[in-house]
């Protein structure tokens, strides 16, 4: 079994369309198992009953933002270990130090091509 088999994905992004550009991304590289969640506080109640390998999640959303939700990630022993890769289209050096420094995997900036998309997620989880 490869591993775009074995890996399980969750997408975050309050926008539908982004969600929709990332997951249909994922589905042309063959990965099947992908979540996804409209905003920070959804993405943790469904990570606490189905975890994922990697959360893929954009900056600038309500109620809690990309960087926000890696903080909760990070500080709970069955999460800290899952991969993350922020998306933003404020790809800003402080936004990416502080992401960073709550232990960030890797990031994008939007618009991207799924070509940086895939680069991206193989420089997390290994060649797909």
């Amino acid at each position: 079994m490869s591993l775009r088999d074995q890996l399980r994905i969750m997408v975050v992004d309050d926008m539908s369309t982004s969600r929709g550009l990332i997951t249909q991304a994922l589905d042309a590289f063959g990965i099947p198992n992908v979540a996804t969640a409209e905003n920070g506080v959804d993405a943790l109640k469904a990570l606490a009953s189905s975890p994922v390998h990697l959360v893929i999640s954009d900056y600038n959303m309500p109620q809690m933002d990309g960087l926000q939700l890696l903080h909760q990630l990070r500080s709970s022993p069955k999460t800290k270990g899952v991969g993350f890769i922020l998306i933003t289209g404020r790809a800003e050096q402080q936004i990416v130090d502080h992401g960073k420094k709550l232990g960030m995997n890797n990031y994008l900036k939007k618009p991207f091509e799924q070509e940086g998309l895939r680069n991206c997620i193989e420089a997390v989880v290994g060649r797909l």
